[in-house]
């Protein structure tokens, strides 16, 4: 699941992501069956917010780009791959839909459907229960088409790697002897085959979700932890999900975060109601290994050395994105925009001069990390409006 609040973008791509968050207690889906052409098939992938696509072709059609999501017990298609590749036999009769309700009382429904094949590279899943999902959204948001997101059963056969370091994911057939990966291995006994793992805050070990569909370090659930922050928690961004939205609450902890072997002293996070999470903003510094059969995942880095989170940083503003402009959703009390008298509704057209269409999340999250202001360019019925807004640490 996820949330956000500095480079405002998180937003609208979490609404999807957040897969794993609102499935991952159902019962898990799996393919029929897996076949792998070789022992290790690499895929090469784009690391887009913190996020790792990949891209498959193994027809005249495509291709096809795929979110992966460790923290979601689904696999979601697009109506189109549904259309394409449905096998009408394989669904169960009375297959249930997906029922979400969000904050404002409106209903979206997942219809259930099979898909008679997924191919990655080499690799070849088949009879897959998918959901049907209109990934437009999440298209627009990293400005590559996106056909699909693919849950942490899918892979329930091989063993999964998340090399985020080197931008690629690994499959492999699981090792006959057992003999787990380099690094260090972290057990996720449970019947579901969720990856939940133990981590550590001072004397504090609790449970977390390792959410590759998650953009965020560290979401936490402080029930019970006591925790001590550095810094906050304040109110941040307007966070999208399949829920609604919601306001985010982030700070900086005091103490040291321990995953494995690897410290992360004083990290940043987003506290949470909700089930604590590892996101993308942190699994970035790993690869990371899992093993469905033997129930662990391994974290292994090329260095010993403590991982230094960055300040998060922010001009205030979230956004829901389209090609012709960008919507602001949440302005955050006290912040430059909101000492600007910017309001949610309000249009931005441009970016610094550019069209918000050349604007993709990676890029949008490099200037807010690096520029000490942005000139945001409002429309106002056939007017345009320019704004100079600092970006200011909102967690030090």
């Amino acid at each position: 699941m996820s949330p956000f609040p500095a480079p405002a973008l998180r937003l609208s791509l979490l609404a999807l992501l957040l897969t794993g968050c609102f499935s991952f207690r159902r019962e898990a889906q799996r393919p029929g069956g897996t076949d792998l052409g070789s022992h290790e098939v690499v895929l090469p992938a784009l690391l887009v917010d913190n996020t790792l696509i990949v891209e498959a072709k193994w027809d005249r059609f495509g291709p096809y780009h795929f979110l992966l999501d460790t923290g979601s017990a689904d696999t979601l298609v697009t109506r189109e791959l549904a259309d394409r590749y449905g096998n009408a036999g394989a669904l169960p009769p009375g297959a249930p839909e997906v029922q979400l309700q969000s904050s404002d009382g409106r209903t979206t429904v997942l219809p259930p459907a099979v898909l008679e094949r997924i191919e990655l590279g080499r690799a070849r899943f088949r009879n897959v229960p998918v959901l049907v999902y209109d990934c437009s959204a999440l298209s627009g948001q990293y400005g590559v088409k996106i056909d699909g997101v693919l849950g942490f059963p899918l892979f329930r056969k091989t063993v999964l790697t998340l090399d985020y370091p080197r931008r690629r994911v690994i499959l492999r057939r699981p090792d006959p002897e057992g003999k787990p990966a380099p690094g260090a291995s972290l057990s996720f006994n449970n019947s579901s085959k969720t990856p939940l793992v133990p981590i550590r805050i001072a004397d504090r070990t609790f449970i977390a979700l390792v959410d590759s569909g998650s953009d965020q370090t560290l979401s936490i659930n402080p029930v019970g932890l006591s925790l001590r922050f550095a810094s906050g928690p304040t109110e941040g961004r307007t966070v999208g999900t399949l829920a609604g939205d919601r306001i985010e609450a982030v700070g900086r902890l005091a103490d040291t975060l321990v995953i494995g072997d690897t410290a992360v002293p004083r990290p940043t996070v987003e506290v949470i109601d909700e089930l604590s999470s590892l996101g993308g903003g942190i699994l970035r510094y790993f690869t990371i290994t899992f093993d469905q059969e033997d129930d662990r995942v391994t974290f292994q880095r090329d260095t010993a050395e403590p991982i230094v989170l960055p300040a998060e940083r922010i001009t205030g503003l979230s956004f829901s994105k389209s090609a012709p402009y960008w919507r602001v959703v949440g302005v955050v009390p006290g912040s430059p925009a909101d000492a600007a008298e910017v309001e949610p509704g309000d249009l931005v057209t441009r970016i610094d001069g550019e069209p918000v269409s050349r604007w993709d999340v990676g890029r949008f999250e490099r200037l807010n990390r690096e520029a000490a202001s942005i000139v945001f360019t409002f429309l106002n019925g056939a007017t345009e409006t320019s704004k100079r807004l600092k970006v200011v640490d909102q967690v030090p």
